[in-house]
């Protein structure tokens, strides 16, 4: 099991920035893939962006394609959301979650450690 431990979510004017982060402590050399998922009240958690930790392999949601970018440190173990361009609809709790098999990256169902949540909020 990973303990993960997401920050740097905070309010912010559209238009902005933010930079989460997601440390990952624990048996983190046992899975494959981090994920960023959101979730907006009376909304399904969606899919935003995953990195695979050894080659460093990146997927986006079409939402946010140009707009975030995902990282590594894996000296660190720590992942990262760079979200440049914030838009309200943007506003959600952001998660960062562990993946161990081979499923879907897009589908939470596939990862099974998840962090505890940051809450980003976007103001026109």
């Amino acid at each position: 099991q990973v303990r993960l431990v997401e920050s740097g979510g905070g309010l912010v004017q559209a238009g902005g920035s933010l930079r989460l982060a997601c440390a990952a402590s624990g048996r983190t050399f046992s899975n494959n893939a981090m994920g960023w998922f959101r979730q907006a009240p009376g909304k399904e958690r969606e899919f935003v962006a995953a990195i695979t930790w050894r080659a460093g392999s990146t997927y986006y949601a079409d939402s946010v394609k140009g707009r975030f970018t995902i990282s590594k440190d894996n000296a660190k173990n720590t992942v990262y959301l760079q979200m440049n361009s914030l838009k309200p609809e943007d506003t959600a709790n952001y998660f960062c979650a562990a993946r161990y098999g081979s499923g879907l990256l897009y589908s939470p169902t596939n990862y099974a450690d998840w962090g505890q949540g940051t809450q980003v909020t976007v103001s026109s």
